[in-house]
């Protein structure tokens, strides 16, 4: 896949794209999407600053007038870019991927993502476009490594510890996942038990994708040896966080969008779920007396549903939440914070994390997210519904992100990712038995067995 992606741009650097891709694109950026006042953010990753200064040149080139926040989370980014009404931003990180890569986010005026559809695409063609010409690209001083001012980093702390929730006496590790996270999380979790806490863009001890299981090896041992209660890990630019319990096991994030909405005490409130979400998620917020409303999967998709809507509050499977009161957007330290806050709400009436988590996470059988690399992704999916017509009558349908398909012992999910090559299948049923069945069935249709 290229540069240019759904929600964002990203990719290997060097390979997918170079600074002077990154030049053109700031220079076509106040055009394409009609911004004057840019603010600038940036992780860790080692190519973060050469990206910045090609991208600042070329926005300046561009007609626009350029604030650089340095180091921040990107949250931060869309914390300002709404605060102090900026008309854009841009925020390079390439999130949760390795750190060979980097990449840009976009928004817009009042934290609105910049996606492929949204402009882009419109930014693609004209880079493609100028190309033909020889490169003009001026030449560009390296910039130094740059932390956010004390005064905007204490201000986004203040405002985030203003809408916490109180942890009381629960015990918890936080694992920054070398990345942004640690430019914040001791003045967040006071009292916590930090690991990989201080930002390194080579990323030394574990992939930043808290998704992978081996990402989450380390704060499941702590949190098992130390005898806490949960652990939180942010990715590398702590957009997102997920959780472990005491016993160290994995918690689906989807899981946790009900508990997240309950702390809100709305009830009729709207709260936004993607395609992949568990039945058992959707079932347990209609039960709040909320109302569930799905929606594409992706950040560039779920903010504009979000304030649509006009949801409360909402998450991903990726472990992305969203947020009315965050101007839209996602934060993974919100999330944690209003996450933790309920899990010591459970602990003071009693309940582990597990105990507490037990009704949501014992319902039903979840295969989780099946990745298959295939060449012919339309074959493959034309195959698994086929092969679903022979799994149980059909009871609903969802087609607004590939397939979701309802059935009354279950529900079966595929799609193509708009990110990476592959193929997404999630089966989900009432009983292990059928879920290997189903599971098994829709696994060699698309391998074409």
């Amino acid at each position: 896949m290229g540069f240019f992606k759904a929600y964002d741009m990203r990719g290997t650097f060097g390979v997918d794209f170079d600074l002077d891709t990154v030049y053109r694109v700031g220079r076509e950026l106040p055009g394409v999407i009609g911004a004057k006042r840019f603010l600038v953010g940036r992780d860790c990753r080692q190519t973060s600053p050469q990206v910045a200064a090609a991208l600042m040149a070329g926005l300046a080139e561009g007609g626009a007038e350029v604030s650089d926040l340095g180091l921040a989370t990107t949250p931060m980014v869309y914390f300002f870019t709404a605060e102090d009404d900026f008309d854009a931003s841009v925020m390079i990180t390439a999130s949760h991927n390795p750190p060979t890569d980097n990449g840009l986010k976009v928004s817009k005026r009042g934290a609105l993502p910049v996606g492929y559809e949204s402009g882009l695409a419109e930014v693609e063609r004209r880079v493609n476009a100028s190309r033909a010409a020889v490169s003009d690209m001026p030449e560009i001083p390296d910039i130094p490594e740059k932390s956010p001012s004390t005064a905007r980093l204490a201000r986004y702390v203040a405002w985030l510890r203003a809408h916490a929730l109180p942890t009381g006496n629960l015990k918890f590790a936080v694992d920054c996942s070398d990345g942004m996270a640690s430019i914040l999380a001791h003045e967040l979790f006071p009292g916590a038990v930090f690991i990989n806490d201080t930002p390194n863009g080579a990323f030394p001890h574990h992939s930043p994708n808290p998704l992978l299981a081996a990402s989450r090896e380390q704060l499941a041992a702590v949190v098992r040896e130390k005898g806490l209660d949960c652990g939180v890990i942010f990715d590398g630019d702590a957009d997102r966080c997920m959780f472990v319990d005491e016993t160290g096991a994995f918690i689906q994030p989807d899981y946790l969008i009900p508990v997240l909405a309950s702390t809100y005490h709305e009830p009729g409130a709207t709260v936004i779920h993607d395609v992949r979400t568990s039945r058992a998620a959707i079932e347990a917020i209609r039960a709040q007396g909320a109302t569930p409303v799905i929606g594409k999967v992706g950040h560039a998709y779920a903010k504009v549903l979000l304030r649509e809507v006009k949801a409360v509050c909402g998450g991903e499977l990726a472990g992305h939440y969203y947020f009315r009161d965050f101007h839209g957007c996602d934060s993974g330290e919100l999330a944690a914070l209003r996450i933790l806050g309920a899990f010591a709400e459970a602990k003071a009436r009693g309940l582990t994390v597990s105990a507490f988590m037990a009704p949501l996470l014992g319902k039903y059988a979840n295969s989780g997210e099946v990745n298959f690399k295939v060449e012919d992704k339309p074959a493959a999916i034309a195959r698994v519904l086929e092969a679903a017509k022979g799994l149980a009558p059909e009871t609903g349908r969802t087609t607004i992100d590939g397939y979701r398909l309802e059935y009354d012992a279950g529900w079966v999910s595929v799609r193509q990712s708009n990110t990476e090559p592959y193929l997404r299948l999630i089966v989900e049923c009432d009983t292990r038995a059928r879920l290997d069945d189903w599971l098994g069935r829709l696994t060699s249709a698309i391998e074409g067995a």
